[in-house]
């Protein structure tokens, strides 16, 4: 009777102690990355100025999923890399999923006639819908 007990015992155990990914109210659990249903569009932003993309030098973003860690500024250290459109502020990126990103923007800032480049790390908890973050960035 006591083994029965047992079995019956660990078998409950089993069931309720993994959550197969999911949160404590039954949702999936956030993996940053894409396929998701989140837009972003991401401001460079100089001294809190709006760097617009010029043909010569267009504003780049580069994404690394699932950390809130800088990488290093090597574009290979990136899982997605979007890059924006002539005379826009913003690099709008589309098909994201809830998670941690780390954002790393590059751009020219035209008033100094220098490469300006930085990044923050960046959490959407959204599962759906559109955001808008600014990052900061500065001179080498």
């Amino acid at each position: 009777m006591k083994f029965k007990l047992m079995i019956a015992l660990a078998a409950t155990l089993s069931f309720t102690a993994c959550k197969d990914d999911k949160d404590e109210d039954n949702t999936p659990a956030c993996v940053a990355g894409r396929g998701g249903q989140v837009t972003v569009s991401f401001f460079p932003e100089h001294h809190g100025e709006p760097i617009p993309g010029i043909a010569s030098y267009p504003d780049s973003a580069m994404i690394k999923y699932n950390t809130s860690e800088f990488p290093g500024d090597n574009p290979a250290l990136y899982d997605y890399i979007a890059v924006g459109d002539l005379d826009s502020i913003k690099v709008v990126v589309d098909s994201l999923k809830c998670g941690n990103y780390f954002v790393f923007m590059t751009g020219w800032d035209v008033s100094i006639a220098e490469r300006v480049k930085g990044g923050i790390p960046v959490t959407i908890t959204e599962t759906s819908g559109t955001k808008s973050v600014k990052i900061p960035i500065t001179e080498d």
